[in-house]
């Protein structure tokens, strides 16, 4: 459906719908979440739900355990054994340096607040899986959702050190990580060559079997409740008094209140409204394996390579990468390659299918923005999600739903609004 679609008279632009811009999976969350309590709701995206960006080709992980943001001191003064250069995940291409020093510079002072800001993500993560399984069961798609938690693993001799090291360090903020099962961790072991292996499992954590379907669900079930999707591409919202100008390829209309849930593009959308958003792009990249047998019924994380292996319906997905690149350049296909290669190591002998890049929204102190733009329009924003988009979707739509009705929304989203990075100057 278009705009033109929805209102068909190009004289009479006024909608009475509270439009959701971006339907990845927290848009598509948002939408259901905002129909589910009787408003009338226009989601717009210039793609199908979840079929661009980071929500068509994440890992699945409903992550739980991340509750710290990741800046912290000892990055900073590690972070270098990660570069791709090393064989590790993490690549900034000297020629993104210069544009990228201002969101690095950000990233820094993050780092040296991890303490403070860990208990305002916690409070978002933690509850997720749980969040998430209750608005699958409104919806009727439970089927969607394992909470089975997931395993690290180490294989080889320096395995139990990296083992009983991850296990501390996940006491000490309170996340359960017994030891993962021996018969298993024997398996895993055998599958890659290595003598022996060590591992534990983050039992709190979940995942899905297929990313897109989740977000398919949650429209499904939105436009059962008097949504309508149009497929377009806006390209500016601007203040109207007290209602929203939205200019999309096709015309201009107005609504009486917005939500911006638009990804690595939401930068520009929130800067009329005097809001800052210092967004990037950081990639990540998956390749399948077609009807590949899991080793594990839950997602295996061989740590020592930053690679996530996921059984999702029909097949597996391999899931890693930090990549700090220009948001749309085309993909790397070194990573692509080492990803197939590390994949056949760790024991998985299905022929890997295609590739797939995809661009994280990443503020530097990896927290999400969520608020409310202080101006006379209805303006909502739920933006720079990094890994944890589908982990925060639904808490995300049940937080921006409770502020649009004037609710306080159970959670303290002070630490998110995006004036913590200052004006638009």
């Amino acid at each position: 459906m278009s705009l033109n679609g929805l209102n068909p008279s190009a004289s009479d632009a006024r909608l009475d719908r509270t439009a959701v811009i971006g339907a990845g999976i927290v848009g598509s969350a948002t939408a259901w979440a905002l129909a589910r309590e009787g408003r009338k709701v226009l989601l717009i995206d210039r793609s199908q739900p979840a079929l661009a960006g980071a929500s068509f080709g994440n890992a699945g992980h409903i992550a739980c355990e991340q509750v710290q943001p990741l800046p912290s001191p000892s990055l900073l003064r590690t972070f270098w054994r990660e570069l791709f250069a090393f064989g590790g995940p993490l690549d900034i291409p000297p020629r993104r340096w210069l544009a990228l020093a201002p969101w690095m510079l950000g990233f820094v002072r993050a780092a040296f607040r991890q303490q403070h800001n860990t208990p305002a993500l916690a409070s978002l993560v933690r509850p997720a899986a749980e969040t998430l399984e209750s608005c699958l069961g409104e919806i009727g798609h439970r089927e969607l959702l394992r909470r089975q938690g997931h395993y690290s693993v180490w294989p080889g001799p320096r395995g139990p050190v990296q083992a009983a090291r991850a296990v501390r360090e996940a006491e000490a903020i309170g996340v359960r990580a017994p030891p993962a099962p021996q018969a298993l961790l024997a398996q895993l072991a055998a599958r890659a060559r290595a003598a022996s292996a060590a591992g534990c499992w983050y039992r709190d954590s979940a995942h899905v079997i297929d990313p897109r379907r989740l977000a398919c669900a949650f429209v499904e079930a939105a436009m059962a409740a008097g949504a309508v999707f149009a497929k377009s591409e806006v390209r500016e919202i601007f203040p109207l008094g007290n209602r929203i100008g939205i200019r999309t390829e096709e015309r201009l209309c107005t609504v009486p209140a917005a939500v911006v849930c638009a990804g690595v593009e939401s930068a520009p959308l929130l800067s009329r409204f005097g809001l800052k958003a210092p967004l990037t792009a950081e990639r990540g990249y998956h390749i399948e394996l077609p009807g590949e047998a899991p080793l594990a019924s839950v997602p295996v994380f061989y740590a020592d390579h930053s690679i996530v292996v996921t059984p999702m319906d029909g097949r597996l997905r391999a899931t890693s990468y930090l990549e700090f690149e220009r948001h749309g350049a085309p993909p790397d296909p070194r990573k692509l390659e080492r990803l197939r290669q590390r994949v056949s190591g760790f024991g998985y002998r299905g022929k890997a299918s295609g590739g797939w890049v995809g661009s994280r929204p990443t503020l530097p102190d990896y927290l999400p923005g969520l608020g409310r733009a202080g101006t006379e329009a209805d303006l909502f924003y739920a933006v720079g999600h990094q890994h944890l988009g589908l982990t925060l979707a639904a808490p995300t739509a049940r937080a921006i739903a409770a502020l649009a009705a004037h609710r306080e929304p159970g959670t303290d989203l002070r630490a998110f609004d995006l004036r913590r990075f200052g004006a638009v100057r």
